[in-house]
Parts: C-alpha cells; sequence; structure tokens
C-alpha cells in the first residue's frame, strides 16, 4: 500500500493502472477512519475485483469548514489510519494524503469552485452555508487527481450524496457513484469520526437520533402519509435526550432534496424520502437519516 502525496503522482499511479486494464475504485474521506470507513473500503474492493485498484484519500478539506467549526479540532491521525487500512484486509493500494497546497495550490479561498444550485441550501446546507460547495469542490478535485471509474460514498452523508450524484452526472464525469448503507453499533448510533468527541453520557444520549429516525420510519410504514407528523415524532423523540439540541428534523424527497408535505407513491423521486436529523449533543452536531420508501400499496418499506 503506497502513500501518496502529490497530485502528480497520483495520477501517474492512477494513469498506469488504467493503462493495466485495472478498474479503479476511489474512497474520499477525512481520516480518523472507523469500521463505517472501512466498510466503504471492502465494499469498493468487491466493486473492482481482485484485479482492481482501490485508493482511499485522507484529506481534511479547509473549504467545506464555515467559521467556528472544528476544522483545527478534527482528529487528524494518519499512522493509525494506514494501520487500520492494513489490518482491513481489503486490499487497499494507494492511501492519497495531500497537503492543502496540493489540493489549492493558488490558495485559498480558492477561484474555482463548483457548486450544485438549491440541494445544498435545505438541511445541512442552511446553517453551514458553504459547506456542500466545499465539498463539491474538492470532490472534483479528488476525481481529477485519482481518476477513478468508481467513487464509494456513505449514506450517512445522505445530503453530500445525493448531491454528489447530481454533480458527477451533470458534469460528466463518468465516473459511477456508490452509496453504502450506514454502519451502525449495536444501540443504533451511526458511526461517525466525531462520535470520539462525546463524553460518555452524551454518547449515551446521542442514540436518540437514531431513535427518532426509527419512529418515523415506524409510522411511516403504519401508513402515515403526512410529513408534518413524521417531523413532529422524531422532534418528540429527540426533546427526550436533555443534552440534545435539534438543528432540523426534516422529511424531503430522496433525489431532489425538497422539503415534502405528503409521501406520495408517485412522488419525484418515485416513493422514496428521506428522513434527515441534526442535532447538537452537548457541543457536538451529528447527522443521521433513514430512507422511507412508500409503494402503490400504501405502505411504507
Amino acid at each position: 500500500m503506497d502513500t501518496i502525496t502529490t497530485v502528480a503522482a497520483m495520477q501517474a499511479e492512477a494513469d498506469a493502472a488504467r493503462c493495466d486494464g485495472r478498474r479503479l475504485a476511489l474512497i474520499p474521506t477525512m481520516g480518523a477512519l472507523h469500521d463505517g470507513h472501512l466498510a466503504l473500503v471492502r465494499h469498493a474492493r468487491e466493486q473492482v475485483g481482485p484485479e482492481g485498484h482501490v485508493t482511499v484519500s485522507i484529506f481534511v478539506n479547509p473549504t467545506q469548514f464555515g467559521p467556528g467549526e472544528d476544522f483545527d479540532a478534527y482528529p487528524r491521525t494518519l499512522d493509525a489510519d494506514r494501520e487500520a487500512l492494513l489490518a482491513s484486509g481489503a486490499g487497499v493500494d494507494a492511501v492519497f494524503a495531500p497537503e492543502a497546497r496540493e489540493m489549492y495550490p493558488f490558495g485559498l479561498p480558492p477561484l474555482a469552485t463548483v457548486q450544485v444550485a438549491e440541494m445544498g441550501w435545505y438541511l445541512c446546507g442552511a446553517s453551514r452555508p458553504g459547506h456542500f460547495d466545499g465539498v463539491t469542490s474538492v470532490v472534483t478535485r479528488l476525481y481529477l487527481a485519482c481518476r477513478p471509474h468508481l467513487a464509494v460514498f456513505g449514506q450517512k452523508d445522505a445530503q453530500q450524496l445525493a448531491i454528489l450524484r447530481r454533480m458527477t452526472r451533470e458534469l460528466g464525469f463518468g465516473i459511477e457513484v456508490v452509496g453504502h448503507p450506514i454502519v451502525r453499533e449495536e444501540d443504533g448510533l451511526a458511526l461517525s469520526s466525531r462520535n470520539r468527541y462525546l463524553s460518555p453520557e452524551e454518547r449515551r444520549q446521542a442514540t436518540v437520533l437514531s431513535r427518532a429516525l426509527f419512529a418515523a420510519s415506524h409510522a411511516a410504514g403504519q401508513g402515515e402519509r403526512s410529513a408534518d407528523v413524521l417531523r413532529s415524532a422524531m422532534r418528540e423523540q429527540i426533546a427526550l435526550a436533555p443534552q440534545a439540541r435539534i438543528d432540523y428534523a426534516e422529511i424531503v424527497d430522496a433525489d431532489t432534496l425538497l422539503p415534502a408535505d405528503t409521501l406520495n407513491p408517485q412522488g419525484a423521486s418515485g416513493g422514496r424520502y428521506l428522513a434527515a436529523v441534526a442535532a447538537f449533543v452537548g457541543e457536538t452536531r451529528l447527522i443521521d437519516n433513514v430512507t422511507l420508501r412508500v409503494g402503490d400499496s400504501g405502505r411504507g418499506d
């Protein structure tokens, strides 16, 4: 497993692999790897097969952090991340770990950015203005450096996944965007690098996010079609945790991310909706989501 730190070297590695007829996969991360990331790596290897080439990028991207956010405090654990990748047995070929000056050679803020309008205005975008412009801009740079045939992202960042799918298709990158299901702890908490910020009591209370989502999913499965009723059910659950402060509890179309009024089998995404929550538990902001599917039978699944 090579560790590559420059764009030129990464492009050379990718070009050589392509010339050998190998299928290339990219897993973009900001490091502080956990079992959720390793599940993405294993899935990427399954997608490209034993002869394929798998790159994990590790880069804490400054342009997706806003003022007062945790850019400086975000864990940087490259040595431990490399050990975790080696121990995973997934067969990672390269770790792309550039410095900021490699990704932004003309300095910060960059003049060249990528934006997916409207889709970044809701959910996390409402409270983190500019965040998704930073995500789409850095993923564009990672695409150009790593030259993948496919890129694997986690469903936990569902808004990010939807935006990147739209960007990748609209700009004609010719890259398959693969989403992987959320990996959870036994008590339902979605794995996240930021979970390490939580105190033991905050960690216990953080499970209220998944409980809120499962309550909405259960109600939809029982036939509830009012998005407002589902939003209220999520908010009521989160209110049970004294240290949790809601950022949003929302029902949106799974593809367009537009807020929904009613769950409709003939909706824009064919009856697929996203129940999504964000909350501060103590000082740590966590996100989670579940997909609601409404069929012609009138039941959710």
